[in-house]
């Protein structure tokens, strides 16, 4: 699991005050919930400039992007009408590399979630998780779950 702000800005635009506060909060629910620090972080957009990428080292995290947009965050606005689309654009993207790089996927509604599982069905067995593809560790620090 990888950071991703808190309010989803396009992080370039925002001072480094505002920048620092996204990761903050973003980073204190992840602890807070799930009880851990996240190592990865990924920005909305992509979006990516020198201050930010010194910023997200300062809090210890990596940063992640991609190389394929399976583009499912338009199911959620009717832009894309079949889940197909986006299982047939990753399958023609995997054909036409070789199977190799990352692929961005988004879990915030339900559907993008039930197309996500879909996804990885068509995939098949031979995916690999950040950690595995650039070595190390999930997270941080491990926290014991809390009581809640």
């Amino acid at each position: 699991m990888a950071s991703h702000t808190w309010s989803h800005p396009f992080l370039p635009s925002l001072s480094n005050e505002q920048i620092v506060a996204q990761l903050q909060w973003s980073i204190w629910a992840m602890n807070a919930t799930y009880g851990h620090l996240p190592k990865w972080f990924r920005p909305p957009y992509g979006g990516i400039d020198n201050r930010v990428r010194a910023i997200v080292r300062q809090f210890g995290m990596q940063l992640v992007l991609w190389d394929y947009d399976t583009r499912d965050w338009l199911l959620v606005a009717d832009a894309l009408k079949h889940d197909s689309e986006v299982i047939n654009g990753v399958l023609q993207y995997k054909r036409s590399n070789g199977g190799r790089g990352l692929i961005l996927e988004h879990d915030s509604t339900r559907r993008t979630v039930d197309v996500g599982v879909k996804l990885q069905k068509a995939m098949g067995p031979d995916q690999l998780t950040v950690p595995q593809c650039v070595g190390g560790i999930n997270y941080i620090k491990s926290f014991g779950k809390p009581n809640i």
